[in-house]
């Protein structure tokens, strides 16, 4: 399995086109150097589902734009394996280099990337794709606490977006 992006849409306030972000998000993903077996997930969703999202996990009032939840690398476990460990009839131990590389989910609220885009990143769409292109970001490492770490992310996702997203033109005519 290579890598694959899973995207759903969980709201109904705005466009949004499933297909062009996983192929973004996939993008990305290669162009920093993912290799092997990965998932990542990306959620589109209503103002309220952010809100509770930003408040429960970062303890922030209110809707943002994008969060992220990097899967941990050492997770806690799951349970205990049916039948005193997993020892019964066709039962074979998991073989953890067979395992994909879960590297967590990006969540997206469309509204507040609509509200912020005119002074932000201008259209809807390049919105969209700085925010899908900054959370992966964080799931790969790259924070902005500090003012040269912030530096270095800002430009990484602009290398990422100049090299990967184009607004389609309204005039219908090709790239």
């Amino acid at each position: 399995m290579p890598i694959e992006v899973f995207v759903a849409d969980e709201q109904s306030a705005r466009p949004v086109d499933c297909p062009r972000w996983a192929a973004l998000a996939h993008g990305a993903l290669v162009a920093s150097h993912v290799r092997g077996d990965a998932e990542l997930s990306v959620l589109f969703v209503d103002e309220e589902a952010i809100t509770a999202l930003n408040e429960r996990f970062l303890g922030h009032e209110g809707p943002t734009d994008v969060l992220s939840f990097p899967i941990e690398d050492d997770p806690a476990p799951s349970g205990r394996a049916p039948d005193g460990g997993g020892s019964g009839p066709g039962w074979e131990p998991v073989d953890e280099d067979d395992l994909p590389t879960l590297l967590g989910d990006v969540v997206i609220c469309p509204d507040v990337a609509w509200r912020n885009a005119p002074e932000h990143a201008g259209t809807y769409e390049d919105e969209i794709a700085l925010l899908l292109v900054h959370g992966i970001l964080h799931l790969l490492g790259m924070d902005h606490e500090v003012e040269a770490e912030a530096e270095a992310m800002e430009a990484r996702e602009q290398e990422l977006l100049a090299a990967l997203h184009r607004t389609p033109d309204p005039g219908g005519s090709p790239p």
